[in-house]
C-alpha cells in the first residue's frame, strides 16, 4: 500500500481545494504490479478514473501505519437531510469559568469517531439536558 503524491498536479487532482489547503497525498492505494524499474501500476478508485494508473516512484510514498493515530471506525446513522448527530462517549475534564456576575460549568467531551485531541468544551447544563446518561455515575 502506498500514498500518491498529488500536490504539484493541477486540474483533475486538486480535490476542490486551492494552494496550501490542497492535500499533498491521497490514498492508500494497492500496488497491482511493478512496471519496469521505477514505475508502478496502482489500483485507483472510480473517482480517479480520468487519471492514468501508472506512476513513477517519485510520486509514491510508502504507507506506514502508526496505531496511535488510528481511530476505530463505526458506521454513522445519516438522516434524510444528509446530516448526522455526534454522540458523546465520555467526559474527560470539568472546569468552571468565572464571569463578572456568574459561573459557567464546562465539561470536556470526547466524541465518538474522534480522537482525544478533538475533544470539545461544552456547557454542562446543555450536555445534561441532551445526554443525561452521560452523567449517570
Amino acid at each position: 500500500m502506498v500514498f500518491l503524491k498529488v500536490a504539484p498536479m493541477k486540474g483533475v487532482l486538486r480535490f476542490e481545494k486551492k494552494g496550501k489547503l490542497s492535500p499533498r497525498f491521497v490514498g492508500p492505494f494497492e500496488i497491482l504490479k511493478r512496471i519496469g524499474p521505477v514505475a508502478y501500476h496502482l489500483a485507483l478508485p472510480p473517482s480517479l478514473s480520468a487519471v492514468h494508473d501508472v506512476f513513477h516512484v517519485s510520486k509514491l510514498s510508502p504507507r506506514f501505519v502508526d496505531r496511535m493515530h488510528v481511530v476505530d471506525f463505526e458506521p454513522l446513522r445519516i438522516s434524510e437531510n444528509l446530516s448526522y448527530e455526534e454522540q458523546p462517549v465520555e467526559i474527560l475534564a470539568r472546569e468552571v469559568k468565572k464571569l463578572r456576575s456568574r459561573e459557567i460549568s464546562l465539561v470536556k467531551v470526547l466524541w465518538r469517531n474522534h480522537g482525544v485531541e478533538e475533544a470539545t468544551w461544552e456547557r454542562e447544563e446543555d450536555m445534561r439536558a441532551q445526554y443525561p446518561k452521560l452523567f449517570e455515575d
